[in-house]
Order: C-alpha cells, then sequence, then structure tokens
C-alpha cells in the first residue's frame, strides 16, 4: 500500500526542522508535521536513513545542557517523534534501550518540564518503552518467529508486569502461561519413581502429624504407622535424615550428646556436628528465622560448655579437647558478635573470674619448669594451639564486654580485664627470649595485650595493685621488647623477624601513653618513657631518651609510623614531654621540628602518618614560643642555623625561616588538590582473600590493619590520640618579630628517611638541633623536588589535622598566617567538601541498598567529612577572631553559607546509629558557633549574605533548632549554640528594622521568611511553642533558661507570629502572675527577721526582670497584645512593684522600658497609668484624684532624676514622650507642675555652644505636648515658657534648634496663644529670621507659622505689616518663585504655598 505522502515533502520538512537559520517556530511546525507523517510506518524507513533518531537525541541534549530555553518549544514534537518510530521498530528500540545516558536524558527532560502535562506524559512513555524493551522480547527468546510479511511485532507485556507497575499508558498485554491451558495430571509412571514415591511419603507422614516437631517426638514410630501403607511408611534413614536437617531438634541433640558423653571422642563428634550447622548458616543464600545463630539465643547451650569452662584439663588429651570447645565457642561468639546477649557475656565472664585460681585464665601462664620440659612437638603443638585459642577466645569477651551496661556487668568487665592484662603481663616476662625465632607466642601475648589495653580504664579494678603501678610494669616491659629489636637489633633495616611483634608493642604503648595520662596524679609519668643508655662499645655511654621513637617513625611499615607518631603526639600533649622529646633529638639532623615537619610534608607519604605528625607540631605550638633568643628559655621553639652567615635564630623568627625555606603554604595547597573524598572501597578479590585469611586465622576486628586507626578512634576512646581531640591555644600575646633572610635546609627528600641512615642519624654523636640552613642560589628549593615525586591520597581526615595546626599558627604568627590564608588557602579549604557530597551519603545510610560492608565503608566517609567540615568551621571562626577581612570575601563567604546552612538541613533521625549522630550534632555546634560569630564580628557584611543562604533551607534549619531544644539534657552545647545564633541573628534582623532598610532589601528578610512564608508557619509555630516550654519548664537558676529567654526575647521583638502564639498561650498572663508572685515574695521575705537574704532578693530581681523584658517585647507594635496586658491588669502590678523598682536601676531601667513599649500607639494604655489600684489584691480601677496613680510616681522619679545623660533619664523623658499624647495624662502632668522645671534648664551662654541632653529631652517631651490645642494652651499658662522656647530656638545645635522651632511652630495654631506671640518682638525675629535660614526645613517652619498666626486673625497683620518683617517675607517670596523646583517635591510645595497664602493675607 502506497503513501499519500510524498518522499521529497518528508526531505523539506526535515530540511527545515534541521536548518539553524530558520526561526524556531517554523522548526517546530516542521516537527509537528512530521509527527503526523510517521502515523504511516512506511515513512519510518525515510526517516531513519535521513538520521531524525540521532538529530531527536542531539535536541534534547542540547534543550538540557546548553540553551534550554531556545530549544524548549521543540522538545514536544522531537519525543513525539521518538516516540512513534521506537514503538514501531523494535531494533530501534533495543540499541536505545541499552545506552544508560538516554535513559537519564529522558528522565532530566521530565524533571525540567515537570509542569508540562503533554511533555511529561510523552517522556513517561519513552522510558516506559525502553525499560521494559527486555521484558517484552521474551516470546522472541522462547518461540521461532516466522515473519510471513513486512508487518512488525507489537509491543506487549506480560499480564504481570502491567499489574506489577504503575503504567502511564494502556499497553497489550500478554500471558505468557494460557490461563485456559489445562493442567495435566502426572502418569502413574512418575508416581512410580523413587524420590517423586520419597517426597510423597514425606509430605504425607509431615501433615498427618501436623509437622516436623510433632513427628520428632514420637516415641514409637513404627506402632503409630501401623495404619498406613507400606509406602507411606518411612524407614529409619528418613527419621535420620529428618533429625539431622531440622536444626532445632539436631542442635539440641548434639548438646544433650555432649551433656551426657562418656568419652572425649563423643564430645568431639558432637562439635564437629555443631560446626557442620554454623557453616550451613555461612553457605546459605540469605538468613533465614531458622539458622543456627538464631536457635541457640533460644536454646540453653550453657550447661553444655559450662564444665570445660570450669575444670582445667589434667592432661594432653584434655588440652586437646578444651581446644576444639573453646574453637567451637570462638566461632559461635564471632558469628554473634554484634548482636551476644548480655546475659552469655555475663555467664562467659562469671565462669572465668569465679575460681581465678582454676579458671581459663591461669591456663595462660605456665611454670617455667613446665615450658622447659616441653620436648615433645605434637604436645607443644597442642599448647600453642590451646594458648591461640585461649587469646582469641579473651579478644572476643573484650569487643563484647564494651557493650555491657548495667552495674554488675561493668564491674565484671573490668575486673576481667585488669585480671587478664595482669596474667597477660606474666606471660610476656616468661615467653622466649627476643633473639630467638620462635616468636609466635610473644606475638600472641603482645596481641592480647593491644585488646585489653584498647580499654580505658584497664587497669584500675585490680584490688591488689594500683593503676599506676601496672602501667609502670606494662612501659617496662614493653620497652623492653622496643629495646631489643630496635635498640639492640638497630631497627627492622637489619632484621626481617618480629614484624607483628613491633606493631603490636608500639599500639600497646600508644595505648598505654592514655591510660598513664588518665592515671597518673602528676606529670612526672613523660620520664619513664625514657631509655636509660645505650649498650654500645664506646667509651662515654649516651642516654638515649625517647630516641628510640626515631626510627619507628622511619619504619618500613606504615601503621608503625602511624602508631609511633601518635605516641609522639600523646606525649607532646603535655609541656614536659614537649621538652623531653626536643631534648632526645638534638643529634638527629634538622631535631625535632624538622624531622616532623619532613614528615609532614613528604607528599609519598599516607595520610594517616602525616596526620599524626600535624598533631605533634600542633602541640609543640601549645607552647609559647619566645619571640627573640632568650637564653634562660626552657622552651626556645625551633632553631635554624645559616652555614654561610654563621647566624642562628630561635623562637618565632626561626619558625617564620623554617616555614618560608620549606614553602609550607605552598605544600598545604598541594594537599587540598589532592585530597579524596569519595568512599574508601577494596578490591572485591583482595577483601576476600583478607577474610579468608582472618577466618583461617581467627582474629576478629581489631586485627584488621586496615581498620586499624578508625577501630582506635571509635571503638576506644582511651587509645585515641589525645592531639586528636583538638589541642588548641586559647591565648597567645603574639608580637611579630624580625624575619631574616634564612631558609631552612629540611631534609625534604623521603628517601633520605630510609631505616639505615635513621639507625646511624640516631646514634650520630656530635650534631646540635639546629636546622643546617644555606642560601637559595646554591640550592634549589626543596619544593620542585617534592612535588615530583609521586603523591599519595590525601584524605579529609588529615585536611582536619591540617585546620587544627593552622588554628595555633594563626595564634602564634597571626599576621604571617593571615596573608597565607587570604592567598587561597583559606578559600580551597572551605570549599573542598561540598554539602551535597555529605548529603548524598546519608541519604545512602538511610536507605542502605548494598552489603553492609559497603554501609560502613559509607559510614566511615560521612565521619571523615563531618569530622573535616568542624575543623573548617573552627578555623574560619579563629579567623574571624584574629581578622574578620579573611572570611568576609564573597568567593568564600557565599559557598561557605550556602554548605554550612545545608548542613544544618540534614535530617539527624530516621536510619543513623548513635556514632552518626553524635559527629553530625558537633558539626552543627561548630557551624552554629561559626555563624554566631560571623554575624558578631562582621553584620553588616555578612548579615545580607546569611539571610540570602538562610532563605533556601529555612524550614529545615528551624527543624533542626527544634531538634536541638529537644537535646537540651543531652547535649547541652549544641542546644547553647543554636538559640545562640538564632538570638544573634534576630538581633541582627531587629537592628534592620530600626534602621528602616527594609524597602532597599532585595532577598526576603527574615521577618518575612518568619511570618509570610506559608512553608514555614508550621515549623515557626513548633519553635515558638518549644523556646516558651523551656523557659517556663526550667529553674531561674539553670543557665540554659537564660538562653532561651534570650532567644524568645528576640524571637517576639522580630516575629508577628510569634507574638501572636504567645499570645494563645497566654504567656502575657502568666509573665503578669509571675511578677505579682515576685511581689509578694519580696514582701514576705522583708519582713522576716534578720539580715536581708541578698542572694534570694537578687534572684528574685533576676526573674522579675526577665519577666518584664518578655512583656516588653510581646507588646512590641501589637495591639492585641497590648489589650491583653490593660485586662491583665499590668499597670496596677508595676504600682505595687514601683517601691522595690525604686531600689534597683536596672530593674525600674527595663519597667520604664515596657511602659513605654506599651503606651506607644495605644491610648487606653496610656490612660491606664492615671488609675490607681483599688488595693493589693484587687485591681478594680478608678480614677485617681489623690495623686497616688503611677503616672504620678512617674513624674516624681523624673523630677529627682538629676544625672545629665543616664539612661534611666533618657527612658523615663521617652516614657512620658508617648503620655504627653494623652489628654489625661497631660491632665496630670499639668496638675502636677511638672512642666515648670522647664523653666529651671541652664542654656548654654553663647550661640555655638549646644545644649545638654536633659534640654533636648525636654523639647522632645514639650514637641508630643504641643501636638494638640490642650498641650498648647498647657505650655503658654507656663509664666516664661515662651521666652525660654524662644532662646531655645537661637540655638545652633540643628537638632534641638529644629525641635524648639516646631514647638513655636505648633503653639501658633491656638488662637488663645495668637495675641501673646505677637506681642513677643523676640518670637517673632526668630519666625521672621526662619525664612533667612539656609536650612530648607528652618524656612519650611517659619513660612508655616507666620501663615497659622495670620490664619483667622485680623490683629496679626498689624505686627507683620512691619516694613521690615514684610521685606523679608517679600524677599523669600520672590526668591522661591524666582528659583526653579524639582518637580514632585511635595515639601517645596507646601513652602511655596505657605508664602503665597502669607503674601495673599497681609495684602488683603
Amino acid at each position: 500500500m502506497e503513501s499519500i505522502f510524498k518522499v521529497e515533502t518528508i526531505e523539506k520538512l526535515y530540511d527545515i526542522l534541521t536548518s539553524d537559520a530558520v526561526d524556531i517556530v517554523l522548526r517546530k511546525s516542521a516537527a509537528e508535521q512530521l509527527a503526523i507523517i510517521l502515523q504511516d510506518t512506511n515513512m519510518h524507513g525515510i526517516v531513519k536513513k535521513l538520521g531524525m533518531v540521532e538529530k531527536v537525541l542531539a535536541y534534547l541534549s542540547e534543550c538540557v545542557h546548553v540553551n534550554g530555553k531556545v530549544m524548549e518549544s521543540i522538545v514536544l514534537p522531537c519525543l513525539t517523534l521518538l516516540r512513534k518510530l521506537i514503538y514501531a521498530d523494535s531494533d530501534v528500540r533495543l540499541s536505545l534501550a541499552q545506552q544508560s545516558s538516554l535513559l537519564l536524558l529522558l528522565f532530566r527532560v521530565s524533571l525540567i518540564f515537570q509542569n508540562d502535562q503533554a511533555v511529561l506524559m510523552e517522556a513517561t512513555v519513552l522510558l516506559c518503552l525502553l525499560l521494559f524493551d527486555e521484558v517484552s522480547r521474551t516470546d522472541m527468546w522462547t518461540k521461532s518467529i516466522s515473519n510471513n510479511g513486512p508487518a512488525l511485532p507489537a509491543f506487549s507485556l506480560p499480564v504481570a508486569v502491567v499489574r506489577r507497575y504503575h503504567l502511564p499508558v494502556k499497553i497489550t498485554a500478554h500471558h505468557i502461561v494460557s490461563p485456559n491451558s489445562i493442567v495435566v495430571p502426572l502418569s502413574s509412571e512418575c508416581l512410580s519413581m523413587k524420590p517423586v514415591s520419597d517426597m510423597l511419603k514425606m509430605s504425607w507422614n509431615l501433615s498427618w502429624y501436623h509437622g516436623t516437631e510433632n513427628l520428632l517426638q514420637l516415641k514409637n514410630y513404627e506402632k503409630q504407622a501401623e495404619t498406613f501403607l507400606d509406602t507411606l511408611k518411612l524407614s529409619s534413614e528418613d527419621i535420620l535424615i529428618l533429625k539431622i536437617t531440622h536444626t532445632t531438634y539436631g542442635l539440641q541433640d548434639c548438646l544433650n550428646s555432649i551433656i551426657q558423653a562418656v568419652s572425649h571422642r563423643d564430645v568431639k563428634a558432637s562439635l564437629i556436628r555443631l560446626s557442620f550447622y554454623a557453616l550451613n548458616d555461612r553457605l546459605a543464600l540469605k538468613c533465614i528465622s531458622g539458622s543456627c545463630q538464631t536457635i541457640l539465643k533460644s536454646i540453653v547451650w550453657q550447661k553444655a560448655i559450662n564444665r570445660f569452662l570450669q575444670v582445667l584439663p589434667a592432661s594432653a588429651e584434655d588440652e586437646k579437647l578444651l581446644v576444639d570447645v573453646l574453637r567451637f565457642l570462638n566461632k559461635l561468639c564471632r558469628e554473634q558478635r554484634a548482636s551476644l546477649e548480655a546475659d552469655h557475656i555475663m555467664w562467659i565472664l562469671k565462669s572465668l573470674l569465679k575460681n581465678k585460681s582454676n579458671s581459663l585464665l591461669g591456663l595462660l601462664v605456665r611454670p617455667e619448669s613446665q615450658v622447659r620440659d616441653e620436648t615433645d612437638e605434637i604436645q607443644t603443638a597442642v599448647r600453642q594451639q590451646l594458648d591461640k585459642e585461649l587469646i582469641h577466645l579473651f579478644n572476643i569477651l573484650l569487643f563484647c564486654s564494651m557493650s555491657v551496661t548495667d552495674r554488675e556487668g561493668l564491674e565484671l568487665a573490668g575486673c576481667f580485664r585488669t585480671e587478664l592484662a595482669l596474667k597477660l603481663l606474666q606471660c610476656l616476662r616468661l615467653t622466649d627470649a627476643p633473639h630467638f625465632y620462635g616468636l609466635p607466642s610473644l606475638e600472641r601475648t603482645l596481641r592480647g595485650m593491644v585488646h585489653v589495653t584498647a580499654l580505658p580504664d584497664w587497669s584500675t579494678y585490680s584490688t591488689t595493685t594500683e593503676p599506676v603501678t601496672i602501667c609502670k610494669k606494662y612501659l617496662t616491659g614493653l620497652l623492653e621488647v622496643i629495646s631489643s629489636f630496635y635498640v639492640e637489633w638497630g631497627g627492622n633495616a637489619m632484621s626481617f623477624m618480629g614484624k607483628g611483634v613491633t606493631k603490636s608493642t608500639v599500639l600497646c604503648l600508644l595505648h598505654l601513653s592514655h591510660e598513664m595520662m588518665a592515671q597518673a596524679k602528676d606529670t612526672d609519668w613523660v620520664s619513664l618513657w625514657s631509655l636509660p643508655y645505650n649498650n654500645s662499645e664506646d667509651q662515654v655511654p649516651s642516654h638515649l631518651g625517647l630516641t628510640w621513637l626515631v626510627p619507628l617513625w622511619v619504619d618500613r611499615d606504615p601503621e608503625v609510623r602511624f602508631t609511633a607518631l601518635g605516641i609522639g603526639s600523646a606525649l607532646t600533649s603535655l609541656e614536659i614531654g614537649c621538652i623531653a622529646l626536643a631534648e632526645s633529638c638534638q643529634n638527629i639532623s634538622g631535631g625535632l621540628w624538622g624531622t616532623v615537619l619532613n614528615i609532614f610534608l613528604d607528599q609519598s607519604e599516607c595520610s594517616m602518618v602525616r596526620r599524626e605528625a600535624a598533631f605533634i607540631l600542633q602541640n609543640l605550638l601549645v607552647i609559647p614560643i619566645p619571640t627573640e633568643d632568650l637564653k634562660d628559655c626552657v622552651w626556645q621553639g625551633p632553631c635554624v642555623h645559616d652555614e654561610e652567615t654563621g647566624l642562628s635564630q630561635t623562637g618565632k623568627p626561626a619558625l617564620k625561616a623554617l616555614l618560608h625555606h620549606c614553602q609550607f603554604y605552598k605544600h598545604l595547597i598541594q594537599m587540598v588538590k589532592h585530597c579524596y573524598l569519595g568512599c574508601y572501597m577494596f578490591d572485591v578479590n583482595s577483601a576476600k582473600e583478607d577474610n579468608h585469611i582472618i577466618e583461617k586465622s581467627g582474629s576478629t576486628d581489631f586485627d584488621d590493619s586496615l581498620n586499624l586507626w578508625k577501630v582506635l578512634s571509635s571503638q576506644s576512646p582511651s587509645s585515641h590520640s589525645q592531639s586528636t581531640s583538638e589541642t588548641m591555644i586559647l591565648s597567645v600575646s603574639p608580637a611579630p618579630g624580625s624575619v631574616m633572610e634564612l631558609q631552612a635546609a629540611v631534609p625534604t627528600n623521603s628517601t633520605s628517611f630510609i631505616p639505615e641512615t635513621a639507625v646511624n642519624r640516631l646514634m650520630a654523636q656530635g650534631h646540635s638541633d639546629t636546622t643546617t640552613t644555606a642560601s637559595p642560589s646554591q640550592h634549589d628549593s626543596p619544593m620542585s623536588a617534592a612535588m615530583s615525586k609521586q603523591c599519595a591520597v590525601v584524605t579529609p581526615a588529615l585536611l582536619s589535622a591540617v585546620c587544627s595546626l593552622l588554628h595555633n599558627l594563626l595564634i602564634v604568627t597571626p599576621k604571617d598566617t593571615g596573608i597565607a590564608l587570604q592567598r587561597d588557602l583559606l578559600t580551597a579549604l572551605s570549599s573542598l567538601v561540598s554539602a551535597n557530597l555529605v548529603e548524598r551519603c546519608v541519604l545512602k545510610l538511610k536507605a542502605p541498598l548494598g552489603n553492609p560492608c559497603h554501609t560502613e565503608h559509607v559510614k566511615a566517609q560521612v565521619l571523615l567529612l563531618l569530622q573535616y567540615l568542624s575543623s573548617v568551621s573552627r578555623l574560619l571562626k579563629s579567623c574571624l577572631l584574629v581578622d574578620s577581612q579573611l572570611v568576609v570575601q564573597d568567593e568564600l563567604l557565599k559557598p561557605l553559607l550556602r554548605n554550612a546552612f545545608m548542613i544544618l538541613s540534614i535530617r539527624s533521625k530516621g536510619g543513623l546509629d548513635a556514632e552518626l549522630i553524635s559527629a553530625l550534632h558537633e558539626t552543627w555546634v561548630d557551624f552554629f558557633n561559626l555563624l554566631t560569630t560571623l554575624l558578631w564580628n562582621s553584620s553588616q557584611i555578612a548579615f545580607p549574605f546569611v539571610v540570602a543562604a538562610l532563605a533556601s533551607h529555612c524550614t529545615a534549619v528551624i527543624d533542626t533548632i527544634c531538634d536541638c531544644i529537644h537535646l537540651s539534657t543531652t547535649h547541652p552545647a549544641l542546644y547553647t549554640a543554636s538559640l545562640q545564633f538564632l538570638s544573634v541573628l534576630l538581633n541582627e534582623e531587629g537592628r534592620r528594622q530600626l534602621q528602616d532598610k527594609q524597602s532597599v532589601c532585595q532577598d526576603p528578610t527574615v521577618s518575612f521568611l518568619l511570618d509570610h512564608s506559608e512553608e514555614c508557619q508550621a515549623s515557626m509555630t513548633q519553635l515558638t511553642e518549644l523556646i516558651i516550654q523551656v523557659c517556663e519548664r526550667k529553674s531561674s537558676k539553670d543557665v540554659l533558661k537564660e538562653v532561651a529567654v534570650n532567644a524568645l526575647l528576640s524571637l517576639l521583638a522580630v516575629s508577628k507570629n510569634a507574638q501572636k502564639y504567645a499570645l494563645e498561650v497566654d504567656l502575657i498572663g502568666s509573665c503578669i502572675e509571675q511578677m505579682k508572685h515576685i511581689h509578694a515574695q519580696l514582701n514576705l521575705d522583708s519582713l522576716k527577721p534578720g539580715k536581708p537574704q541578698k542572694k534570694k532578693e537578687d534572684s528574685l530581681k533576676k526573674q522579675l526582670r526577665c519577666a518584664m523584658q518578655l512583656l516588653r517585647n510581646c507588646l512590641f507594635q501589637n495591639e492585641e497584645c497590648k489589650i491583653a496586658a490593660l485586662k491583665a491588669h499590668l499597670v496596677p502590678v508595676l504600682h505595687l512593684l514601683w517601691p522595690w523598682l525604686l531600689t534597683d536601676d536596672s530593674s525600674m531601667e527595663i519597667a520604664l522600658h515596657l511602659l513605654c513599649v506599651y503606651t506607644a500607639y495605644y491610648p487606653a494604655g496610656c490612660a491606664s497609668l492615671c488609675w490607681t489600684s483599688g488595693g493589693q489584691s484587687s485591681f478594680v480601677s478608678v480614677r485617681s484624684a489623690a495623686g497616688s496613680s503611677l503616672m504620678h510616681n512617674i513624674l516624681k522619679l523624673a523630677s529627682q532624676v538629676s544625672d545629665d545623660n543616664s539612661p534611666l533619664q533618657h527612658v523615663i523623658f521617652d516614657l512620658l514622650s508617648n503620655l504627653a499624647l494623652s489628654h489625661d495624662c497631660k491632665g496630670v502632668i499639668q496638675k502636677s507642675n511638672f512642666l515648670q522645671n522647664f523653666l529651671s534648664l541652664s542654656l548654654p551662654k553663647g550661640s555655638h555652644k549646644n545644649p545638654s541632653n536633659v534640654c533636648t529631652l525636654w523639647l522632645k517631651l514639650l514637641l508630643n505636648i504641643s501636638f494638640g490645642e490642650d498641650g498648647q494652651q498647657m505650655l503658654m499658662k507656663i509664666n516664661g515658657f515662651l521666652d525660654q522656647i524662644v532662646e531655645m530656638c537661637k540655638c545652633k545645635h540643628k537638632s534641638s534648634q529644629h525641635i524648639a522651632l516646631l514647638i513655636l511652630h505648633n503653639i501658633c495654631f491656638s488662637p488663645t496663644n495668637k495675641p501673646k506671640i505677637l506681642a513677643n518682638d523676640k518670637a517673632i525675629a526668630v519666625l521672621t529670621t526662619c525664612l533667612e535660614s539656609d536650612s530648607c526645613a528652618v524656612q519650611r517652619i517659619g513660612a508655616a507659622s507666620l501663615w497659622a498666626l495670620l490664619h483667622n486673625y485680623q490683629k496679626a497683620k498689624v505686627t507683620l505689616k512691619n516694613p521690615s518683617i514684610r521685606r523679608k517675607i517679600d524677599e523669600a517670596y520672590s526668591l522661591v518663585k524666582t528659583t526653579p523646583q524639582p518637580e514632585g517635591n511635595e515639601l517645596n510645595a507646601y513652602y511655596l504655598k505657605c508664602l503665597e497664602n502669607v503674601v495673599q493675607l497681609l495684602d488683603c
């Protein structure tokens, strides 16, 4: 059948679609026409030859990645074209379905156009066709298809797929197996086959007896099955198979066999069967409910094993049997290590500690005579295997005992640790001498010591030996091993033996350093780590001290180097340790500073080694370094020497020269560039190999060298380097020293640290502790040589240590470090880790898809990233405190704030374990503190950026703060940091509102986010509720309540929604009730005989101030809250408290502030101050005529305050200025003769002197009084008022003159006052002089005043027609008329109107 469309038409349309010169509208039309044409499948071949598919995909890619706005109009017809082509052609569909990039492209298109239903539908249909293409082709795989014509196979899916998925379109469905097919029953021949008959027989019996358990409980099956056919009876073999395959019965049978066994052989057979059940669990594809581990938890197996733990072996056969028992127990405990029941742990510990003399612990230590008599190789092998299994069991118990939480369990676990430690110490003293090749026993002993010393307080549970004594004995034994291998032999450069011994010994020493630090009451323990003398053949023996550490720092094993440097960082955490280590390194080239700095900057070294070197440097900087060479100073810091000039430097100048020579900061930038942020994954095959080796040796997680340093930090706090707990400098007086042109030649080539040279350097005599320097012209910079080497991966953990090191450098040398940080280093550090990466990893942990091993790696990655972010935030905080300009830069600040709020938006609930949550909370603390410091130090610059970044995450951040409030008990630091940030942020928003900069602010303000953003409303209400609850529930003495009160004060001052919620929960009423209670308590305490309780009174006044401040901010610009306060009798309560307020200026000031807010724009509130209370318990308000109202007290206080510039005086007059707008209050002011005090003000002599502050306050008060006619008349009734105000109008102080003129201007409007003013020549002269002023405002006031005097008062014309006055008016009028005025200026128009009316009235 021929198509109605011509090929030429299709080609023309295709040319239009693909031409870049054609308008996009025409190209869209061509695409739509082609989509219609492609309804004819005969045309598909033509467009495919033209390259339609490739062109459409190119357009979609351009729309997504390049120019979306331009190309988005043709997306819909392109998707339609693509859908029609791939629906009709299975080959095209198959090829496109294999392209994951296309699937991702379509997914992006659907996200971009998610609001366009047509585009969304087309993209969804395409995804459906491509994703289900494979299952739609199953019939092609299973059947041979013979195409008799050109018809293409239709797209069809199995019914099961259509039912399983929510497909967006209706698709043809088919059954894989026809539902109408008839199932043919099995033939009789099949039933006669043995496998089928056996299956039928077993199924029949299981069904008849309702399960396997009932069948196995039968005592006489043959008798019960007499009624069955012979073909349905189970044989004895069948029953035996059933007993063995039923796990519960089989395990119980094995345990019973062990209990009832009469020979070693029976026990071994049962143990082998138990091992097979455990092996079956490991071979299973997935863990099932009937596994061996699950069943053993529900049955009692301790009885079968108990006697082997209680009775010691008496012969070689007994020892062999005990080895088998312990091997099974180790397997069982190792499989259940993460979920071993606490009861099982307690049972094993009690068994070991019940009879210490005859327990398994005693088997570790054998008499020396027994060791010497072991000549039988078989017996020796059995003893070694027994020792090995015992050590493994004890190691697993040590690990599992960490999960015990009850008091008895903790006591048992502690006693077991100390007892095991003492036994292992005896083993160490009885092992073979290190110079023999028999090292397995020494390795096992040391491995056990590693486990026991890794736990905190392992030495404190002995009843006979002091912890310090145990530690000293351990130190002596371990130093003997180290000295044997490294001092006598010269390190492993001369022997390949004892790598495991060295690693375990050094790790024990690291753990021991922290235990001694915790247990030693003084710092003298550091001296115990020094080796006495060298056993060389020199005539003068050399004191080694801590020099034995240095060859360990350059060991070939990176784990030994890492651990040895960790010992160095632990020792240098004390000042005496720094001095001792520096003295021990005097004979080493470069000294301590040069050696450690070289390790730190060695880019071929692994990160964990460099990290510990950074900690040592960080600790060395804690001790104050002198700024110049002081001979009597114990700590000189680094020392550099220039061989050419012969000059030496110490202290800070030497430190600067050393850092400059080794190009320290350039190396740091290279570290940031080479940092690897990904998940630490290992090769699958090698991982399997490692697991095989671990299982073969029976070791635990503690022996996994790859995870050693991670385990140390997470599982054993006592073994974690103290330097990693952030050794920070609190305060050092920075004194910049002069840096001479010296360059320290620190060895940077790692080849200089080969073990042979390390030994020679260790034993070298006569070298000084100085770093030899040379001129840069003779030697190339070490930077180029270092950069050329292969760089090892830098981890975030290393950069965390770098941040801590930079913190200390910033304190010691703030100027130089600040300059270095400003040169891209600080920006690189702050922008390295994106919050998106952390968020993605957290989502992976909340919804794990991979195996547990991958999840653990992701968890480790998140922990390292969070640790790095915390370190960076602390460094940035320090930079803000030293020089805020280091941080407030656009390229640094904007991404930093975006990252910070994204981290604060991560939800800690749902899927994260305790360790991750703790790390996230610590990161939150650091970020909250950073943001708080940023707003404190640089609010003017940083506040707009903070608000802009917060706007995108406002709801999530508020939710995070709510979570932090819930953690007030468990994590007070996080609670405090979050609320302090909230307070500072809201305070800055309040300051912005007072400055009235809302009109120029482009981004959403904090007030807008809190009150008008719909997304934030629920979170905002919850936040306010939580803070109010904390304020109400916590004690007034609690520091956390003060933090919550400050946050609530800021929140109420800024957010109307917060005020609304406070009104709903009656916060106003509760505060006023609290004020009543405080008043009653103060009165009650004052009546008690004896000395007044000052502390209690101060506490009550503090609570009173807090309640008044909360009320003040509740009432701020909120009339509904003011009405509630009026109904709750706020003014009578303050009236009652007035005598107590008079005794405390700070409380009085807050009370007056409260009244200022209460009376602002609220006439009813102003009037309430004129009322008097009807009694202490009754608050029925009546008009006061006796002069005992709160208004009278305020006037009396204002008359008594004499300080010209006290805060109290300012607040009183501000309050009176508010009250002066009320008719009732003005009446009280008039009757009290308070205004007479205005006449007693001393005016400044001379027109150029400024009036006093009290004069300005009086003028503001009088201005408010003069706004009403009654006030204008009141003022004029004061004798001498007009002369006084006229004199003030002559003052040159702009503000005071302006206010005085306004007062004079206002009283001119009262008809009663006009004659008095016109009769005062000075007043008229002041008003007419205003017309000649340079100030436009003063000119307007003068003109408006003259117009007011002339209005409806003919007598004023006589005075104002005076020639001199008239001349000034005419000159001002003519000047205004001739001067061009800008259009739209209302003030100038008003001035012109005033003059026009004055001239017109005078001309009449």
